[in-house]
């Protein structure tokens, strides 16, 4: 597309959006027709010329987010106001209030960004407004998903949010689970995924989903990783949930070392040692796997609704009564 055709595109939508013309006004003022404004300005909407951003009312449950950090010794917490919202939209404005404090932490430096992949992420980058962050890095952290739809995979959320950004994005052409650690330890002296990895233990920030281990709910047996029976025999053994792939109980700790040794990802001590890792999940079957993801210091930024909120408080509160 030529620059003389970018700027016809940019002086028809500054007209209509910002001088709040109407089509027919501008088409009197060009030369063209109202058609023809018409397309012009669906045009510049799908060039990126123009971007339309929806500020979605956010409301804060300030108390509950004090009682969290206080409980859980967390660094930040945003707790979304739920109030009728049903699951979808909720996870949109969840979204919406990650992607704020992810772009206040860029700005405020965290400029080496680690992506895990799932749902909430998602919603997350697709909240992101453009930035020209042409210093950031986007690192993909853990393998792909392969069968959940693309757009919540670790590549194409890595990418998405680099280009939000304006930086570069890294990712790791591999899987998630293999079939046995020496097929691992193999792929981990690919020079493609190892360059990648060895970047996981000098990030600013990462941003992960906290996934249950609950077969409805589990993004593993989504994957086809587990099977629900699987998935409900390490439920039934104690395992509430995973970061990155990583394995843990309610008391945050780590659990199947086997399982783990077959992971193609961020190593569970590498995370840890992340300044900031921001976990994104909301909803009442997310309740004990934030508070063992919280326990197990995969988790210190956290970003939820009131409803897992309220359940991780009152699952805290109980442990405590248990182990006088």
């Amino acid at each position: 597309m030529s620059d003389s055709h970018l700027e016809l595109l940019a002086q028809v939508a500054s007209l209509y959006y910002e001088h709040n013309l109407k089509q027919e006004e501008i088409a009197a003022r060009t030369g063209y027709s109202r058609s023809m404004i018409s397309r012009l300005l669906t045009e510049a909407r799908e060039k990126g010329v123009v971007e339309i951003h929806i500020n979605y009312p956010l409301e804060r449950c300030l108390d509950l987010e004090e009682a969290l950090q206080t409980a859980l010794g967390l660094r930040m917490v945003r707790v979304l106001q739920r109030g009728t919202l049903g699951y979808a939209e909720m996870l949109r404005k969840l979204g919406a209030m990650a992607a704020r404090l992810v772009d206040e932490l860029v700005e405020q430096g965290c400029k080496r960004i680690g992506i895990s992949w799932g749902t909430a992420l998602y919603e997350t980058v697709s909240a992101m407004r453009r930035r020209n962050y042409a210093d950031t890095q986007v690192y993909q952290i853990i393998g792909s998903a392969g069968t959940l739809t693309p757009e919540t995979d670790g590549p194409s959320l890595a990418r998405h949010l680099a280009e939000a950004l304006g930086g570069q994005y890294y990712t790791i052409p591999a899987p998630l689970i293999v079939a046995n650690p020496a097929l691992r330890e193999a792929l981990l002296l690919e020079p493609s995924i190892a360059r990648v990895l060895k970047e996981t233990s000098t990030l600013d920030l990462a941003l992960v989903g906290i996934g249950s281990m609950e077969p409805a709910s589990s993004s593993w047996v989504r994957a086809g990783y587990f099977d629900a029976e699987q998935a409900s025999r390490l439920s039934m053994s104690g395992v509430v949930g995973d970061v990155c792939g990583i394995l843990f109980d309610r008391a945050g700790r780590l659990r199947e070392p086997e399982l783990q040794s077959r992971v193609v990802g961020i190593s569970p001590q590498h995370l840890q040692s992340i300044p900031l890792k921001m976990g994104i999940s909301a909803g009442e079957m997310k309740t004990l796997p934030i508070l063992g993801a919280c326990r197990a210091g995969l988790v210190n930024c956290l970003v939820t609704d009131e409803t897992a909120a309220l359940g991780v408080l009152a699952a805290f509160r109980e442990d405590l009564e248990r182990s006088k």
